[in-house]
């Protein structure tokens, strides 16, 4: 591995290590990127674990850009049915994957660039809070009116050009996500599939009309644009080598697993959704003996931060369904330490709707 000092920028896949982030200051980085030793395109399970590669190997804050051909990246707890478009997929070549981190599906391919951050932090909302707003600032630098929008975007004129991720590792939390500088709709449109519920929370009726991209705003090539990021935070350079690469692809196996990209979706007496407002959409499904609960899964686009099966569906096991019941056994728990943003009364309503319960 190669460390250099250098002002000067390469346009190649790379990797930022930002300092302590001041957003009322300008040029408050000390950074370095580190980059790829090729040019090469490699398979979207090459970059979600590169992030961990390079998170477990430097304690600074980190910030890589990456793009990948046409794939489709599902949240860490969706159900792979009701998110992907199985056989438009299959019959298009385009790639899908499940991702670590929580959150909902999105469309990448080499016209939308994939960010990624790694910071030592456990704090949801300040974490995204304040990367959604550095986004969004850079692009304000060139004179895109941006801006952090609900949970997890960065939003021009109500319109999503960016959407992010987020997952924890020991001691570090990474958020991933998009940058839509172009895409092609159709494939976009075919190939996820968002509930109409989250579509018409966000109040739309289509992905199209959710989304834009960055070529509508701007005369920049993606070349150009990506040399604006590079030229705006960095400072310094770190090559990765073969050996580096080598590594990271082997760890990389276990995401190309059908086990984990299907995942388990368990037999269940009973099924439902529920949407909480800036929270997320769950979709439950319970396996029930009698009226007990034998097993319970919460699937859906929400951010987990701890251990689900400990938190919440343990406790809940061998529990009447009823509502009297589970909120019996809900209470001295703290949902919020699973799923970000996620309260007691909230869980109660998503496991027994109001009018399901007795």
């Amino acid at each position: 591995m190669d460390i250099f000092l250098t002002g000067k920028l390469k346009i190649s896949k790379t990797l930022f290590i930002f300092g302590k982030v001041n957003f009322n200051q300008e040029n408050t980085f000390a950074m370095k990127y580190v980059s790829l030793p090729d040019d090469d395109v490699r398979p979207l399970p090459f970059y979600l674990t590169m992030e961990e590669y390079v998170a477990r190997r430097f304690p600074d804050e980190l910030f890589f850009m990456w793009q990948v051909e046409p794939t489709v990246i599902f949240g860490r707890n969706q159900l792979i049915d009701n998110e992907v478009n199985l056989s438009y997929c299959r019959d298009h070549g385009i790639a899908f994957y499940r991702r670590k981190s929580g959150g909902g599906c999105v469309y990448a391919d080499m016209d939308n660039i994939m960010f990624s951050y790694i910071v030592s932090s456990d704090d949801v909302v300040t974490t995204f809070s304040s990367y959604t707003e550095r986004v969004a600032q850079m692009l304000r630098e060139i004179g895109i009116d941006a801006m952090s929008s609900g949970r997890n975007d960065v939003t021009i004129g109500g319109r999503k050009v960016s959407g992010n991720a987020f997952y924890h590792i020991p001691g570090r939390s990474i958020v991933h996500g998009t940058m839509l500088y172009d895409t092609d709709i159709a494939h976009m449109s075919a190939a996820i599939s968002p509930s109409g519920e989250k579509l018409r929370s966000k109040g739309v009726d289509s992905v199209k009309s959710h989304i834009t991209v960055l070529r509508e705003h701007t005369d920049m090539s993606i070349d150009e644009f990506k040399h604006h990021v590079k030229t705006s935070l960095c400072d310094g350079e770190i090559i990765l080598d073969a050996g580096d690469v080598e590594r990271i692809m082997e760890m990389s196996r276990p995401y190309f697993t059908d086990r984990w990209i299907y995942g388990k979706n368990p037999q269940c007496s009973r099924r439902h959704s529920v949407r909480i407002e800036g929270t997320g959409e769950f979709w439950v499904e319970i396996d029930l003996k009698g009226d007990k609960i034998l097993d319970l899964n919460l699937a859906g686009d929400y951010f987990p931060v701890g251990d689900i099966d400990t938190k919440i569906i343990e406790p809940l096991r061998g529990v009447t369904y009823s509502r009297d019941e589970v909120e019996k056994a809900l209470r001295g728990l703290d949902p919020s330490e699973a799923v970000a943003s996620l309260d007691r009364q909230q869980l109660l309503n998503i496991i027994i709707p109001d009018n399901n319960g007795k």
